[in-house]
């Protein structure tokens, strides 16, 4: 008999205290998916995996940028981008977003795993199908939630000078970036 894998708590977070349910939405701003997947740009929900939350601990519109290491780093890069740094991630944002980052509050939605399907980089998933969320908190202190979550923030004028990160062997997430200082520039 074949053990079934176990599916990862996924949450969804957003600055509304009251959604019932979650209805599938298209992207802002389709990209190109590749062959196959074309439908990643239609009418989803998305969500992200427990492992991965802290990528979403920040105002819904606030630029970021997360880093963190995987099996691939090399050396040169681990030690450039932390040096004796022990934590899980960096997240870069800007000046701009402190006060909001500061006052903010956010709602994170458990989401039932059922009929989500993982992307490849196996921490966002998607629904093509309307979901119900099974528990709802609220986050009052996002400065605290992503030091709880091991996540060391770098304050920055502006994410710019991180345009490059994607050529190194790290993963960088780029969040929101369309609300980034001088990024579309």
């Amino acid at each position: 008999m074949v053990a079934a894998v176990p599916r990862p708590r996924l949450f969804h977070f957003s600055d509304d205290p009251a959604i019932r349910v979650f209805s599938p939405q298209p992207v802002r701003v389709p990209s190109e998916r590749g062959p196959g997947k074309g439908w990643l740009n239609g009418p989803l929900v998305w969500a992200v995996d427990e492992d991965r939350q802290a990528t979403y601990l920040f105002p819904r519109d606030c630029p970021r940028i997360l880093l963190w290491p995987t099996e691939a780093t090399t050396a040169e890069d681990r030690e450039r981008w932390w040096g004796t740094r022990t934590c899980r991630m960096i997240a870069h944002v800007e000046w701009d977003w402190m006060r909001r980052l500061q006052t903010a509050s956010i709602f994170r939605y458990e989401l039932p795993p059922d009929t989500f399907t993982a992307l490849d980089d196996t921490w966002m998933w998607v629904s093509r199908d309307p979901v119900t969320p099974i528990a709802v908190d609220r986050y009052d202190d996002l400065l605290g939630a992503l030091a709880a979550q091991d996540v060391e923030l770098r304050i920055m004028s502006d994410l710019t000078p991180l345009r490059g990160v994607w050529d190194t062997t790290l993963h960088a997430s780029g969040i929101r970036l369309r609300n980034a200082r001088g990024w579309n520039s």
